[in-house]
C-alpha cells in the first residue's frame, strides 16, 4: 500500500467519521445509548476496507500526478541499439507520443517514510503499555473475601457471564480495571475491601462485567491497532475518544437497568468517586477503567441523572438509523476498489496455466509473457505478478479504437480516408492524409483520436463494457484516456481479449471484425501469419512501457500473445516485438 492510497483511505474515513457525527447529533433524540455506540463499529469497518484486497501491503508505487491533457503534446522517436527493426517494415518502428506528468514519486516514499515512523512510535507506545499491564498482572493476588466472592457470582449469574474469570487485587491500580482477551482478569485497588461498601463494589463489579459481556476489551486492540494505521488523522483520533465515551455511557445505561432507581445515584457517586483516581488513558489502550476524564466523567452523569428505560419505538428507530449508516458504508466500496492496487491487479485462477521461466529472453527488462494456445485452451505465463498488473495499452488500444469506429459505421472497409489535420508532426508518416490501414502500420495517433472523437465518448463507455476492457476507466479525457493515463489492461486480459476479438464472441458484425484482422496483419513466414500491433509509452520523453499483442495463426492452431516490458528510460513497442518474436521461435510457433 503506497501513502497516496492510505491519503485517500484518510479521506474516505474522515468523511465516515464526519457522517457518524452529525447523524449522533442530528438523531440524538432517536438514538439509544447502545445504538449511539454500534454507530461506531461501522466506522471500524470502514477503516477496514482498504486492506480488503487480496494484495499485501505495498510500498514505494509511483506516486504521478496525469499531466497529459496537454494540448500539444511531444512526440518522440525510439530506437534501441543494434535495433533490426527496419528489417521488419514500419510495424516495428516506434511511433510514442509523450505525455507530460509530474513525478511525485520520491514525495510517495518520504511520505511513506514518515508514515511507517509514525506506526512504530505507536507501536513502542503500545508495547509500553502492553508491559505496565504485565508489572500490574504480576503484582495481582487473587480476592478471598467470601463474601465479594459471593456477590461477585451473583452479578456474573445476573448479567448470564458463564466463563470463569479471574478477580484479583493490585497494589499498583487506583481505579478498578478490566483486561486480558483469552483470560481476562477483573483488578480492584487493593484498598478496594477496606474503604468500599459491599454495594459499591457491586455496582464496580456490574460495570467490568458489563464490559466483559459486550467484547469491549476486544475492541480495545481493534482501536489500537486504527490508531496506529491511521495515527496522522486527527478525525480518528477524535472519533475513538468519542466512541470510548459512548461505551461507557452504553455501559452505565446496562448497568442501570439492572439496578433498582433508588440506586442509581449511589451508582454515580461511586463513579464520581474514582474520578481523580485512574492512570492516563494512553497508557492503558487495552483495557477497561470504570474511571473517565473529568469532560467525560459530566456527560456521564449526566446520562445517569437523566436515564429513562428505552421504548421499543426509540430501539426500532435506532436500528433503522443504522441500517441507513450501513448504505454509507457499503457506497464506499465501489470507491476503495477503484484505488490503485484495487484496480491495477486482476485475479486470475485458471487450471490449465503452465508458469515458465523466460528471463533469458528479457535481459534488463522488467516484464511479463502471456501465451494461449487456442486448440488446447492452455495458458503459458511468464511472470505471474507482472502477468496481472494493468498498465496503460498505449497503441495497443488502436485495434478496439478501429473496431469500435467499424461498428459505428464511422468507417468501412470501403471508406476509412482521413485527411491529415495540418498540424506538424516529427514523423513525414503521420504528416499526410491516411487510411485504417496505413495509420495502423505507421501507429499515428491523430488518426484514432480523429476516430474516438467521431465515435463519442458515451458509445466507447458501452463498447468498453462489451468487451470487459481492463478497468475500463475513461476519466483521462478522450483525446488521452489510453495514452498512459487512466485506461490500464493486463496481459492475460490482452490475451484474453484478443482471442475474444478473434472468435468474435462480442457478437460484432463479422465483416469488421475481419476488417481489423486484415489490417494487424504484419507478415507471413513458413505458412504462419503475424498479426499484432506494438505499442510504447513515453512519459517526460523517456520510454518506460512496450507492449507487443497479437496472435500467429498455422494450418492447424492459433497462438494469441501479450509481451509487456517496463524501464525507467527504454522499454519500446519494438524491443516487445523482438522478445516475443524470439520466444516463439524458440517455442516453434514463428
Amino acid at each position: 500500500m503506497s501513502f497516496f492510497h492510505l491519503a485517500v483511505s484518510m479521506f474516505i474515513s474522515s468523511i465516515m467519521t464526519i457522517v457518524i457525527m452529525l447523524i449522533r447529533k442530528i438523531f440524538k433524540n432517536q438514538l439509544s445509548s447502545k445504538w449511539k455506540y454500534n454507530l461506531w463499529f461501522l466506522l471500524l469497518i470502514a477503516l477496514l476496507l482498504p486492506y480488503m484486497p487480496t494484495q499485501l501491503l505495498k510500498f514505494g508505487d509511483k506516486f504521478t500526478w496525469n499531466g497529459n491533457q496537454n494540448s500539444n503534446p511531444l512526440p518522440s522517436v525510439t530506437t534501441t541499439e543494434n535495433d533490426r527493426s527496419w528489417e521488419n517494415g514500419n510495424w516495428m518502428h516506434d511511433f510514442s507520443t509523450s505525455v507530460n506528468r509530474i513525478d511525485l514519486t520520491f514525495l510517495n516514499h518520504v511520505l511513506t517514510i514518515i508514515w511507517i515512523a509514525g506506526m512504530l512510535v505507536l507501536i513502542a507506545l503500545s508495547i509500553h503499555a502492553w508491559i505496565k499491564l504485565r508489572q500490574i498482572k504480576k503484582s495481582i493476588t487473587l480476592l478471598t473475601n467470601s463474601e465479594v466472592l459471593s456477590l461477585f457470582e451473583q452479578c456474573k449469574q445476573l448479567l448470564n457471564v458463564s466463563r470463569p474469570l479471574v478477580l484479583g487485587k493490585s497494589p499498583l491500580i487506583k481505579s478498578p480495571l478490566t483486561f486480558g482477551i483469552f483470560k481476562t482478569y477483573i483488578v480492584l485497588p487493593s484498598h478496594a475491601e477496606a474503604c468500599l461498601s459491599m454495594d459499591e463494589i457491586k455496582y464496580i463489579l456490574l460495570h467490568e462485567l458489563h464490559h466483559y459481556k459486550y467484547k469491549d476489551i476486544a475492541t480495545n486492540y481493534l482501536i489500537v491497532l486504527f490508531q496506529i494505521l491511521y495515527w496522522f488523522n486527527p478525525l480518528i483520533w477524535m472519533a475513538f475518544r468519542e466512541m470510548r465515551l459512548d461505551r461507557e455511557i452504553a455501559c452505565d445505561r446496562a448497568v442501570l437497568s439492572t439496578l433498582d432507581q433508588y440506586q442509581h445515584t449511589a451508582y454515580g457517586n461511586t463513579i464520581i468517586m474514582f474520578a481523580d483516581k485512574s492512570y492516563s488513558p494512553s497508557h492503558f489502550l487495552m483495557v477497561n477503567q470504570i474511571a473517565s476524564s473529568k469532560k467525560q466523567l459530566k456527560k456521564r452523569i449526566e446520562h445517569i441523572a437523566a436515564f429513562r428505560s428505552e421504548t421499543k419505538l426509540l430501539k426500532l428507530k435506532s436500528i433503522l438509523i443504522f441500517i441507513l449508516l450501513i448504505g454509507v458504508v457499503v457506497s464506499q466500496i465501489p470507491i476503495v476498489s477503484a484505488m490503485p492496487y484495487g484496480d491495477d491487479r486482476i485475479n486470475f485462477d485458471n487450471k490449465q496455466t503452465m508458469y515458465e521461466d523466460l528471463s533469458a529472453f528479457f535481459s534488463e527488462y522488467e516484464g511479463s509473457f502471456v501465451l494461449y494456445d487456442l486448440q488446447e485452451e492452455q495458458y503459458n505465463i511468464y511472470n505471474k505478478d507482472k502477468s496481472t498488473l494493468r498498465v496503460s495499452p498505449n497503441s495497443t488500444y488502436k485495434i478496439y479504437s478501429a473496431l469500435f469506429a467499424s461498428e459505428s459505421e464511422v468507417i468501412t472497409r470501403n471508406d476509412n480516408y482521413m485527411k491529415w489535420n495540418g498540424n506538424s508532426y516529427p514523423y513525414q508518416s503521420w504528416n499526410q492524409n491516411q487510411n485504417l490501414f496505413t495509420a495502423m502500420e505507421n501507429s499515428v495517433t491523430w488518426y484514432f483520436q480523429q476516430l474516438d472523437k467521431k465515435v463519442q465518448m458515451k458509445n466507447i463507455v458501452s463498447y468498453l463494457d462489451k468487451i470487459q476492457y481492463g478497468n475500463q476507466n475513461l476519466s483521462g479525457g478522450i483525446e488521452d484516456y489510453w495514452l498512459e493515463s487512466s485506461l490500464k489492461i493486463s496481459p492475460i486480459e490482452q490475451v484474453q481479449t484478443l482471442k475474444d476479438f478473434y472468435t468474435n464472441q462480442f457478437g460484432f458484425d463479422g465483416e469488421n471484425i475481419q476488417f481489423i484482422k486484415d489490417a494487424i496483419k504484419l507478415e507471413t513466414k513458413d505458412s504462419a501469419t503475424l498479426y499484432g500491433k506494438t505499442g510504447t509509452g513515453t512519459v517526460n520523453g523517456k520510454n518506460v512501457n512496450g507492449w507487443f499483442i497479437g496472435y500467429v495463426e498455422t494450418k492447424n492452431n492459433t497462438y494469441f500473445f501479450a509481451t509487456n516490458i517496463e524501464s525507467d528510460h527504454h522499454a519500446s513497442g519494438s524491443t516487445a516485438a523482438e522478445i516475443t518474436k524470439s520466444i516463439l521461435y524458440d517455442k516453434g510457433i514463428y
